[in-house]
């Protein structure tokens, strides 16, 4: 997912120059970008490669900053996350920040991206180094 993810964020920056960082402040921004993908309420199919972006730059900052780590969901996970990745915590839980982003365009404010992370059970307490 992170060669993916930098292809992502590298596009989205370079148009909008949104400062995209990894942070979990960042986080924020996601939300907000989100927001405005539903300002003129679009059908999802014409947004949903952004979401996925999105969803995978959420999931690449819980994995270089919470410690978790990208996987392939099973099929039973499959079925009730409805995407095919998401990432383990260290303490052996599965999220899904895919989904989260598009929960967010689908249902606003109440699913916001920036809480889901400050509120993730299972994170490391210290901030994970990046490569």
């Amino acid at each position: 997912m992170r060669p993916y993810v930098t292809r992502f964020v590298a596009g989205l920056t370079r148009r909008n120059r949104l400062p995209l960082d990894y942070s979990a402040a960042s986080l924020r921004l996601v939300d907000l970008v989100v927001d405005g993908l539903r300002r003129d309420r679009p059908e999802r199919v014409r947004v949903d490669a952004i979401l996925q972006g999105l969803g995978a730059y959420t999931g690449e900052v819980i994995v270089r900053r919470a410690g978790a780590r990208w996987v392939d969901f099973d099929a039973a996970q499959r079925a009730y996350f409805g995407q095919p990745v998401g990432v383990r915590m260290p303490d052996g839980r599965a999220w899904n920040p895919l989904g989260k982003v598009v929960n967010r365009f689908e249902n606003g404010p109440e699913d916001s991206v920036e809480r889901f992370y400050l509120l993730l059970h299972g994170r490391v307490r210290t901030p994970v180094r990046c490569l």
